[in-house]
């Protein structure tokens, strides 16, 4: 099916007065996406919101809202009655137990397939970023972005293919050749410099004097956390150092273990991984250079009798080195 024809069949799905929620775990890659949704329903739908329920702490995905979409609401804030149709971006409704909330009408996303009941469904894994996708949506229907909507988009492929040395396609970067001739880049420049708060600096710091290395694989478990998101710093930090292939960080947040795993992409699958360790324990999976997971700390209990900070973090290793073996090396 054409580009043009799925574009069609995604619009034939609303009508003047729907209200539309799109629903996303918030990352520059859902925002845009969300935004460019947005767009392409503007004066043909009644309504068109943007609601996430993850909680937004890293500074650049903190500026990105404050200069390309302040209008985001937190889900808490939503009354799900006042809307009608649901759409899903860069997500599918089994990647986090809060989309169960809703029944998605469309859903669009660059992740391995996982779950396809709507009425539509664009699933494209072989894309680095869900935001190529909307940008081809918005070429197809010659609709010119905004200086903010393609700066985002822009935000949403250079950070989903870590600019482009990870799962980029050609695809990705003629959509990001494309956008740039409309994008404002000093909101580009803004976002990108925004990296680090003390407090992730303080906790880098932590990371860095306790990690603890395994045949080229580096492993953190922080214990009891406040901001998920820096485990995702710690993640990435730890993947450039040299002779690291992989970088496997943990905390405790809202009664759940997260963890966020990341590979140079030149061995076993970082999703694949996480989803054969741990998704007996909760959603676990993601793409070959990245993964997260978010597990039920009761189901970890029945498994090894304790969850304190020692006894996980022996968890997670020895969970690691059972699964992959010698094939992460």
């Amino acid at each position: 099916m054409s580009n043009l024809e799925k574009v069609t069949q995604f619009l034939s799905i609303f009508n003047g007065a729907s209200k539309v929620l799109v629903v996303i775990n918030a990352d520059p890659d859902a925002i845009a996406s969300a935004m460019a949704i947005k767009r392409l329903l503007w004066r043909k739908v009644g309504e068109v919101s943007i609601t996430y329920f993850n909680k937004i702490s890293r500074p650049d995905n903190l500026a990105m809202i404050l200069y390309t979409e302040p209008g985001l609401t937190p889900l808490y804030k939503i009354k799900k009655k006042e809307f009608d149709t649901f759409v899903i971006v860069d997500s599918q409704p089994d990647h986090n137990e809060k989309f169960s909330k809703f029944t998605f009408d469309a859903i669009i996303d660059h992740h391995p397939l996982s779950f396809d009941k709507a009425s539509y469904v664009d699933i494209r894994s072989d894309y680095g970023a869900c935001s190529t996708i909307m940008t081809e949506y918005l070429k197809v229907k010659k609709i010119k972005p905004s200086s903010r909507l393609a700066a985002a988009l822009m935000l949403g492929i250079k950070t989903d293919t870590s600019d482009f040395t990870r799962q980029a396609s050609l695809k990705d970067i003629r959509a990001f050749q494309y956008l740039y001739r409309f994008a404002d880049n000093n909101i580009v420049t803004k976002v990108e410099r925004a990296a680090l708060t003390q407090d992730d600096l303080d906790f880098l710091g932590r990371a860095i004097k306790h990690r603890r290395i395994f045949n080229n694989r580096v492993f953190f478990h922080a214990g009891n956390i406040t901001k998920p998101d820096e485990l995702v710093v710690v993640a990435d930090f730890f993947l450039t150092l040299a002779r690291v292939n992989w970088s496997v960080i943990s905390g405790i947040y809202q009664k759940k273990l997260i963890i966020v795993m990341r590979n140079d992409g030149l061995r076993k699958g970082a999703g694949k991984t996480a989803q054969e360790a741990f998704s007996m324990f909760g959603s676990a999976g993601g793409h070959k250079t990245m993964a997260r997971a978010e597990l039920d700390l009761r189901l970890i209990r029945k498994e090894i009798g304790k969850v304190n900070k020692k006894a996980l973090g022996g968890w997670i290793i020895s969970t690691i080195k059972k699964t992959a073996g010698k094939k992460i090396k």
